[in-house]
């Protein structure tokens, strides 16, 4: 059996440095993206960029590149140094979350509380539109990291989150698993380890190598990304089943009418937040060799049980 250890009272101050950090996110993201109206000449077509741009900053928890500049924060970067991969950070998840809500996929009409991408243009757009963010983000990267050890670095890791070992490769585990009844904790964990916890763990990898970080400290922030990026998913199965579907931006029990592996659905309601609460303790304890420098990083990984959207 499990044990766990007490959790911490949520450090004062997390929400205001959440909320600047997304301000300051949402401003770096809109200076990469190309414009909409730049006219016939401009580079990139303006209906692509409509798309990007409507995808991109319609809102969101921006959790991903917000890891990013933690990590690097904790480590002694500035927000500076790691916005371009943060912002590459949450191209690749826009992307993937424009795809997914594709028929093709889990064929979705709502994200972020507006018409999902192929709703609002149409397939073919929607399908460049995360093609084209999924593509931006690494020349981000390239271009605006530094030292080019950093961004080497940094593109290596991204790849590897969100490729076929891992964000791609689980969701295509997702769709394989869709309707079976032989499901087990341990293998829908290794879906999520792959579908959500590895662009969580990339993320605070990014935001590592952006600072220089020795190996002793990439290993516990690799293994507070794998607890949290569970604990995550969790809270997101969680809120499909008893959440608010004006809060969340998005349609509530549709894992159950697709016949997805979720963890109510495995464990039931209270085993589920007892296994998220396990998790949220195992991040907090992998930080403990960044001493005080972790206490973002920690409030984080409480805060993430008690969200609601």
């Amino acid at each position: 059996m499990t044990t766990t250890t007490p959790i911490e009272t949520v450090e004062p101050g997390l929400s205001d440095y959440l909320r600047e950090s997304r301000r300051r996110v949402d401003g770096a993201l809109a200076a990469y993206l190309p414009e909409a109206d730049a006219g016939p000449s401009a580079a990139c077509p303006a209906r692509l960029a409509e798309a990007m741009r409507y995808s991109l900053l319609g809102g969101g928890k921006r959790l991903r590149p917000i890891l990013a500049l933690m990590a690097a924060d904790a480590l002694g970067a500035g927000p500076e140094d790691a916005m371009p991969a943060a912002c590459a950070l949450e191209m690749v998840h826009t992307y993937s979350l424009i795809h997914d809500d594709l028929p093709s996929m889990d064929d979705d009409d709502l994200r972020r509380g507006r018409p999902t991408c192929h709703k609002a243009f149409d397939e073919a757009t929607a399908v460049l539109a995360g093609d084209a963010l999924l593509t931006l983000a690494f020349e981000i990267i390239a271009r605006d990291v530094r030292p080019a050890e950093a961004a080497a670095g940094c593109v290596l890791a991204l790849a590897e989150g969100a490729g076929p070992a891992g964000m791609v490769g689980g969701q295509m585990a997702d769709l394989q698993a869709e309707g079976r009844t032989d499901a087990t904790l341990e293998a829908l964990e290794a879906i999520h380890r792959r579908k959500t916890g590895a662009l969580l763990r990339a993320s605070l990898k990014m935001g590592a190598i952006v600072a220089g970080a020795d190996r002793a400290t990439l290993e516990a922030l690799d293994v507070y990304g794998h607890a949290v990026g569970l604990a995550f998913q969790i809270v997101d199965d969680l809120l499909d089943v008893q959440g608010d579907e004006a809060k969340l931006g998005k349609r509530v029990n549709k894992d159950h009418g697709l016949g997805k592996w979720t963890y109510p659905g495995l464990l039931g309601v209270e085993g589920s937040r007892r296994r998220a609460r396990e998790l949220a303790d195992e991040a907090v304890g992998a930080l403990a060799p960044l001493g005080g420098r972790g206490a973002r990083l920690r409030a984080l990984a409480l805060d993430l049980l008690e969200r609601d959207r």
